[in-house]
């Protein structure tokens, strides 16, 4: 799952959504501008602010709500957008309801970035856009280069971040901090629902001219009900409880660094990286399958990927570590996939 942080069942949260619930309702019946602002939402936008070192945040039901309504919002046929070939479906979708020009990069290559953002010199705004973790491979964007071309050309950037935001980086701000360029991002994109709660939400923050165009015509913003008050009131402990501590960052850090040793040392093909997502490579979808279903019968719940979700050839099992991970847990894991591994031919 997505629960990197292992907070879905924190008592924490769990007493802060109670809270929220008795203080301020189930539901708001409403829209954010009509009558579904409390003070609570504010609040999380001011804490998610101030997690992400930016000027402003907007609240949205989703980030793929908020992925959705971005780039119709700000951007015309004088503009262009310019995006990873692997970005996320949310990100296509959005991009596909705007009618800016569309040049797409590939993935992760700087040189053919910087070709794009050459051919995109006559649009009135050039927009760079990119997941800041890659779902499927835990590839990193590389941030500071992407910032320098987009300072080069006068550019703006904007990453998703669901896949980083909580645990990535020194303090768990995200990509941007991992790669040295945290509040030098225009925009970005995240959830609640991965490691900060695991529950439902999404946001964008960054700077405060962009915040205020997407609440005056972001679609999802003003035609989708307000995020209820249970969400809101547990996300708020979640931001107090990672601007206190890296405890559970740390943890996960370690979890990831004794499985993905764990799994090369025993000759696995895995994708190399830091990243909590590590993909076993397979290459074969059969195989894929065959290994997720003998490994259930362990007990280790995992799925196998294979295309269209993947490129053809490069089906693979995607594991996803977490902070509620014990090591005893992981040593089980790491004893099934030797097990299973060596019965079925992959080692």
């Amino acid at each position: 799952a997505n629960n990197y942080l292992g907070l879905s069942n924190h008592p924490r949260l769990v007493e802060a959504a109670n809270k929220a619930l008795h203080s301020h309702g189930y539901g708001l019946s409403s829209v954010r501008f009509i009558c579904g602002t409390q003070d609570i939402h504010k609040q999380l936008e001011k804490k998610i602010s101030e997690f992400h070192h930016t000027e402003d945040t907007i609240l949205y039901p989703s980030c793929f709500d908020a992925n959705a309504g971005l780039f119709e919002a700000l951007l015309t046929s004088e503009d262009a957008i310019i995006s990873d070939a692997l970005n996320h479906a949310s990100i296509i979708d959005g991009i596909r309801l705007c009618k800016a020009q569309r040049l797409r990069y590939k993935h992760m290559d700087m040189a053919d970035l910087e070709e794009k953002l050459k051919e995109a010199q006559g649009a009135r705004i050039r927009l760079i856009a990119t997941d800041g973790v890659f779902s499927m491979d835990g590839d990193i964007a590389h941030l500071k280069e992407i910032r320098s071309l987009a300072d080069k050309y006068q550019a703006v950037v904007f990453i998703d971040e669901c896949h980083a935001t909580g645990f990535f980086g020194p303090t768990g701000r995200g990509t941007d901090e991992h790669c040295g360029v945290l509040g030098e991002i225009d925009i970005i994109n995240s959830t609640l629902g991965k490691a900060l709660g695991g529950a439902t939400g999404g946001y964008t923050t960054g700077r405060a001219d962009v915040i205020e165009i997407l609440r005056q015509k972001s679609r999802p913003y003003l035609f989708s009900n307000s995020l209820a008050p249970a969400m809101v009131g547990a996300a708020i402990e979640t931001f107090k409880m990672l601007s206190t501590t890296t405890e559970l960052r740390d943890k996960l850090e370690e979890n990831t660094k004794f499985f993905r040793q764990e799994l090369t040392g025993a000759g696995f093909n895995i994708r190399p990286g830091t990243h909590p997502i590590v993909p076993i490579m397979l290459g074969d979808a059969k195989l894929a399958g065959a290994m997720a279903k003998r490994l259930l019968e362990k007990g280790v719940y995992v799925v196998g990927f294979s295309y269209p979700v993947v490129p053809k050839g490069q089906a693979r099992i995607r594991v996803q570590l977490s902070a509620a991970h014990e090591r005893k847990d992981l040593e089980e894991v790491v004893a099934a996939f030797k097990g299973v591994g060596k019965e079925l031919g992959v080692i």
